[in-house]
């Protein structure tokens, strides 16, 4: 082992030492390839006797950076059967490691309390940026905001944080104008949990068609409910729907879930789908296309999603401080489009 002094080792050390390429060496350090275990442990050897430091450490030592970003969202929406959350997850993940980043992923309750249900790494400061995923409480916003890491929300807005949400108004529009290009005038909407940004535009949606299209907003055809937009609660809020007089009859339901619940109730009842209903959701879920009849629904770009927030967030690590300044009021929120999926539930 020849004796460098102080001269900074390099890659091109490391490969020249170990006898191997300074791609084996890249592969070895980073976990990656088909490399045999002498080699991998003769590379490792060496790049520890000669103190190699790789250039992504290094930068983010000499900037007091962990290399982990924090991936947050609401233990209820981690647990549901319907993967949302999980594939937004994944296109964040993805793009991290485009990165060099590592994704600590966390659940907080949906009541939070700073301090008791404190995420690790955020009492540790252990990221170097939050990614926010769904509704969450506003107590843990704040707490994070205090901690002055960047922090990017992704299917929610709230005050002027910069967020990546879909274009909800638009995809509900023209999931309704479908319903009307059917022949539909009598069209319901059923929807939960509307204080949610995302969903309130798309019950905004529903109205801009029906007024587009000369149709008045009926307010009895609004079937709406405080509850979490589940299987379970479209499949509850469909049984006041069906006994409405006269029936609807179409109805957009503000997410798959409450669609899917809407579909099974119809079938109990023995009211086919579409030919005394039509039945049109939003999201796309993979359950979606699976359904009986299969499900028309507005597609949203999910793993798109996580990448594009990712990116943004990876931006706002790398920016000088001077260029992280807050979002003007208005211009913060990145609106992903969608794209109407025809199937056979209309």
């Amino acid at each position: 082992m020849s004796n460098r002094g102080t001269h900074t080792a390099t890659i091109r050390d490391v490969a020249a030492e170990a006898n191997v390429s300074i791609s084996t060496v890249s592969l070895v350090l980073n976990g990656k390839g088909n490399v045999s275990e002498e080699t991998r442990a003769r590379v490792l050897q060496v790049a520890t006797q000669l103190g190699y430091v790789p250039r992504q450490a290094a930068r983010n030592l000499a900037a007091r950076r962990s290399g982990n970003v924090g991936f947050v969202l609401r233990d209820d929406h981690f647990t549901r059967s319907e993967p949302f959350y999980t594939r937004i997850f994944l296109g964040t993940e993805f793009e991290a490691r485009h990165q060099n980043l590592y994704v600590l992923l966390t659940t907080i309750p949906r009541h939070y309390h700073p301090g008791e249900h404190t995420p690790r790494f955020l009492r540790e400061r252990n990221v170097d940026g939050i990614l926010v995923a769904g509704k969450v409480d506003p107590a843990f916003l704040e707490e994070a905001r205090g901690t002055g890491v960047p922090i990017v929300l992704i299917d929610f807005e709230w005050d002027d944080l910069p967020a990546f949400v879909i274009n909800n108004q638009a995809g509900a529009r023209e999931a309704v104008e479908h319903l009307i290009e059917r022949g539909h005038r009598r069209i319901a909407l059923l929807g939960a949990d509307l204080d949610h940004p995302s969903l309130r535009d798309r019950l905004d949606g529903y109205r801009l068609a029906l007024s587009a299209a000369g149709l008045p907003v009926d307010e009895h055809l609004l079937i709406t409910d405080d509850a979490d937009p589940t299987y379970s609660t479209g499949y509850r809020l469909a049984g006041r729907l069906l006994t409405l007089d006269p029936p609807p009859t179409a109805v957009f339901c503000v997410n798959d879930a409450l669609a899917l619940g809407v579909l099974d109730q119809a079938r109990q009842r023995g009211i086919p789908v579409p030919e005394r209903l039509a039945v049109l959701g939003f999201d796309d879920v993979e359950r979606a296309a699976e359904a009986a009849p299969p499900l028309t629904t507005v597609r949203v770009f999910k793993e798109h999603l996580g990448e594009l927030a990712m990116r943004h967030l990876h931006t706002l690590i790398e920016a000088p401080p001077e260029e992280t300044s807050r979002f003007e009021r208005g211009r913060h929120v990145v609106r992903v489009n969608t794209e109407l999926v025809v199937r056979g539930s209309t």
